[in-house]
């Protein structure tokens, strides 16, 4: 039986997705977390083979949550799950240590064949995320943010869905001073000059939903 975690900010998504997995004799989902934060406070508790993980929510976001599960249960095997293929993650996840992405209009089979890879330390991805990195492969396209670090990108996001600095320096447990820091050199490098410029280049690029 493969033991699986659920991460995701929506409880209709959850409950959706729980009712999809009862069909498979083969999966059980153990738990469900309405945030990063959440999951890695549970992680230990339920020991699930493979996480589900929600690529865009609240506090501290899908990417840096794979981090720091993965630091806390090495063998952990974690699916990204994104509401839109074009989005720019996949390579932030696979450096973040996740097994595969998949997007929320994939098939109950498809989910369960991706939890069954990743369970077998496998990766997998969606076909629809297959051929956007394919595409972007081939193109050689860049984006603004390619140049970012990975606090960068964390901090980024948090700016992009509307996180004050002391809301961000709470979830990350960094000064607002440092947090403030890391704001400037970031918005240097993406030559914006404010959180609503930061906010609207991204939505173009598909970061943060509009």
């Amino acid at each position: 039986m493969i033991r699986v975690m659920l991460v995701d900010d929506h409880e209709l998504v959850r409950t959706g997705v729980r009712r999809l997995l009862d069909d498979f004799d083969d999966i059980d989902v153990v738990i469900d977390a309405c945030s990063g934060e959440e999951a890695l406070s549970l992680i230990r508790e339920c020991s699930p083979d493979v996480v589900l993980m929600d690529v865009n929510m609240p506090g501290i976001g899908g990417v840096e949550a794979t981090r720091k599960l993965l630091k806390l249960v090495p063998g952990l095997s974690i699916i990204a799950v994104t509401a839109h293929g074009e989005q720019p993650f996949p390579s932030r996840l696979l450096e973040a240590g996740a097994k595969g992405y998949i997007t929320k209009e994939c098939s109950s089979d498809e989910i369960a064949a991706a939890i069954r890879m990743a369970a077998k330390g496998e990766f997998y991805f969606s076909a629809q995320i297959a051929q956007e990195m394919a595409v972007n492969f081939a193109s050689e396209g860049k984006s603004p943010f390619d140049g970012l670090s990975q606090r960068e990108w964390q901090i980024m996001t948090m700016i992009s869905r509307g996180d004050k600095v002391q809301e961000i320096a709470d979830s990350l447990c960094l000064s607002p001073k440092t947090v403030s820091t890391y704001r400037y050199r970031l918005m240097e490098k993406l030559k914006v000059n404010t959180d609503v410029e930061l906010t609207h280049l991204a939505i173009r690029h598909g970061i943060v939903d509009a």
